[in-house]
C-alpha cells in the first residue's frame, strides 16, 4: 500500500477559476433547474389528478418523472452552491451521498425505461391479455422493484467505497462519482473493480437485454400488421425509444470521460458532457411527452383551463 493520508474533504476541481462568469452560470443553471422542476411537477400532478391517465404507461411515466426530479436535486442546489462559493471542497460524507443520489437515480432511469418498454411489448403482441397482465398489483411491484433494486445495488457500492483509504483528494468533476474517488484510493481496490462488473452484468441482463427483446419482438409484430397498426406502434414507441437513446448517450459520455484522457477538449464541454444525463433527460423528457402525447397534453389543457369550457 502507498503512503495514505487521512482526507476530510475532496476538492472538485472542474469548478476552476471561472472569474465573473460564475455568475452567468449561476443564472442559467437556475433556470434550469427551475424548468425541470416545474415540467416534472406539472406531469407529475396532471397524470395524477386526471382519472382517464391512471393506465399503465402513464403511471411509468410518472414514476420516471419522479426519478427525473430526484436526480436532478442529488445535483443542482450542489452545482449553484458551489458556482458561487470561493472554495471548492466537499466533505467525503457528502460526497458519498451524492454518489449514491446519482447512481441511484442513473440505474433506476434505466430499470424504468426497461418497464415502459415491457409495457409497450405486452400492450402491441399481446393487446387482448394486456389488461389482465398489466394490474395494478403489478404496476406497483414493477416500479417498487426498480427503486429496490436498485437502491440494493448502490449500497453495497458505497459500502465497499467507505472503507478506502486515499493518496488524493483532487476530483477533476464538477459533482462526485464513484469511479474518480476510487481512483485515488491507496487500498485495495479488487473488491470495488469486482463488484462494479457485477452491477454493470446485472444492469445490462435487466435492462438492456429485456428492452432489446421487447423491441425485436415488437418489429416482428409490426412487420406482419397492418398500415394502420403500424403507425399507432410508431407513435406510442417513438417518445420511449428516443428516451432511450438520450440517457443511453448521456451515460455514455461519462463513462467515455472516466476511461479516457479528455484534457484536449474545452472545459465547458467537457463539463456540459459529465452533466448531460442529469440534465438533459429531466428537461427532455417532459416537453416530449406533454406534446407528442395527445392525452397528456388535452389532461395539461384541462388541469391549466388553457382551453375553452364547452
Amino acid at each position: 500500500m502507498e503512503n495514505s493520508t487521512h482526507y476530510e474533504v475532496f476538492r472538485l476541481a472542474a469548478y476552476g477559476d471561472i472569474g465573473q462568469l460564475k455568475y452567468f452560470y449561476f443564472a442559467v443553471v437556475t433556470v434550469l433547474y427551475f424548468v425541470i422542476i416545474l415540467a416534472n411537477t406539472l406531469l407529475i400532478g396532471v397524470i395524477c389528478i386526471e382519472r382517464s391517465l391512471h393506465e399503465p404507461m402513464y403511471m411509468f411515466l410518472c414514476a420516471l418523472f419522479v426519478n427525473q426530479l430526484y436526480g436532478s436535486t442529488g445535483l443542482f442546489p450542489a452545482l449553484m452552491f458551489y458556482l458561487l462559493s470561493d472554495t471548492h471542497d466537499i466533505s467525503l460524507l457528502y460526497c458519498y451521498l451524492q454518489i449514491y443520489v446519482l447512481y441511484t437515480y442513473a440505474l433506476t432511469e434505466f430499470c424504468n425505461l426497461a418497464v415502459m418498454s415491457y409495457d409497450r411489448y405486452i400492450s402491441i403482441c399481446y393487446p387482448l391479455q394486456y389488461n389482465n397482465i398489466m394490474t395494478p398489483k403489478t404496476i406497483c411491484g414493477l416500479i417498487l422493484l426498480s427503486w429496490v433494486y436498485s437502491f440494493f445495488l448502490n449500497a453495497i457500492i458505497i459500502s465497499l467505497s467507505l472503507r478506502l483509504q486515499f493518496c488524493g483528494n483532487i476530483l477533476d468533476r464538477v459533482y462526485c462519482d464513484n469511479y474518480s474517488v476510487v481512483k485515488l484510493a491507496c487500498s485495495n481496490t479488487m473488491l470495488n473493480n469486482i463488484w462494479g462488473l457485477v452491477v454493470t452484468v446485472l444492469y445490462i441482463s435487466c435492462t438492456i437485454c429485456p428492452t432489446i427483446y421487447s423491441y425485436v419482438r415488437i418489429l416482428q409484430i409490426c412487420l406482419k400488421s397492418s398500415k394502420e397498426t403500424k403507425q399507432k406502434a410508431f407513435n406510442t414507441c417513438m417518445p420511449h425509444i428516443a428516451s432511450l437513446l438520450n440517457f443511453l448517450f448521456g451515460c455514455l459520455f461519462v463513462v467515455l470521460q472516466g476511461r479516457y484522457e479528455t484534457a484536449d477538449l474545452p472545459p465547458i464541454l467537457r463539463t456540459i458532457l459529465l452533466v448531460y444525463f442529469l440534465i438533459c433527460p429531466p428537461l427532455f423528457n417532459p416537453l416530449m411527452y406533454g406534446v407528442r402525447m395527445v392525452n397528456i397534453r388535452q389532461a395539461c389543457k384541462k388541469v391549466l383551463r388553457l382551453y375553452p369550457k364547452t
